[in-house]
């Protein structure tokens, strides 16, 4: 009878595990913001499976990839301007994750918000 509870309890643990490992809200997707001074306009991040990232409306900052490193998100890619093109490789902190908002925070302190397009 103690085995039929315990091996209950261990069933019930392995579920409950799955579930929370399956409901881990994921950073893929299109992220976009405000432009700012052009509210009706949207800049963002495009997030793919596999590391691929792109931009969305930003011809002089074209994202390559990205990987999340704890509640880090790295960004590298590449700032095209003034007759050059610079590789770039930016490290933002996670401050808020859900279905469809993703705030982000630079090392110098500017946060960006994000909602998820449809």
């Amino acid at each position: 009878m103690k085995t039929k509870i315990a091996l209950k309890n261990v069933c019930g643990i392995i579920v409950l595990m799955a579930f929370s490992a399956c409901s881990e809200t994921s950073l893929e997707g299109a992220w976009v913001e405000p432009i700012p001074g052009m509210e009706n306009t949207t800049q963002g991040i495009k997030l793919e499976r596999g590391g691929k990232a792109s931009s969305i409306n930003m011809a002089t900052l074209q994202y390559e990839t990205w990987e999340k490193k704890g509640d880090k998100l790295v960004l590298t890619g590449k700032s095209i301007g003034n007759h050059q093109t610079l590789s770039f490789r930016d490290t933002l902190m996670i401050e808020k994750l859900t279905n469809d908002k993703l705030v982000l925070k630079q090392k110098n302190g500017s946060v960006h918000n994000y909602q998820k397009q449809k």
